[in-house]
């Protein structure tokens, strides 16, 4: 019984997940950078998610210094840690985002349009900052997702 209540806990709050939040009109310059400008939610479940970083990817191989590999192995983490959740990558309502290069801007943007294809942008911050907690490291990303119950 335990395990069907949970079981349908997790399938209703995967099945809103759409209805989680509203995505405010984004303007042209807004799409082009991939990011909304406010997100919407009323109730759900918050998961605050900690900063992700990857100098290796999930086979095990060195990333260290490949802005890319690290880009997609941190939205793939990212992705399992909210699935755990009953969730997705697509239940991320803001997110903050740490380059050391402000030359990966510019690719970081068009990887995230990538990963959220729908158009439903989180809210977003890109900083640049001068190092990271260990040699290699290029990105790291802090994320709030919503789960489950209906958009406002």
């Amino acid at each position: 019984m335990r395990f069907a209540i949970l079981a349908a806990a997790l399938f209703f709050g995967v099945a809103g997940a759409a209805d989680a939040a509203e995505y405010m009109e984004k303007t042209d310059f807004q799409k082009s950078r991939a990011f909304s400008p406010g997100v919407i939610t009323q109730g759900g479940r918050i998961v605050w998610m900690a900063g992700q970083t990857a100098t290796r990817d999930e086979a095990g191989n060195d990333i260290s210094g490949n802005f890319e590999a690290q880009v997609r192995t941190v939205f793939s983490l990212m992705d399992k840690t909210l699935h755990k959740a009953g969730g997705s990558l697509a239940n991320l309502v803001t997110m903050t985002v740490f380059i050391n290069d402000p030359r990966h801007g510019d690719r970081f943007v068009e990887m995230r349009r990538d990963t959220f294809k729908d158009g439903n942008y989180p809210a977003s911050a890109l900083i640049t900052v001068s190092s990271f907690a260990r040699p290699g490291m290029l990105i790291e990303i802090q994320g709030i997702a919503v789960i489950g119950d209906a958009a406002k």
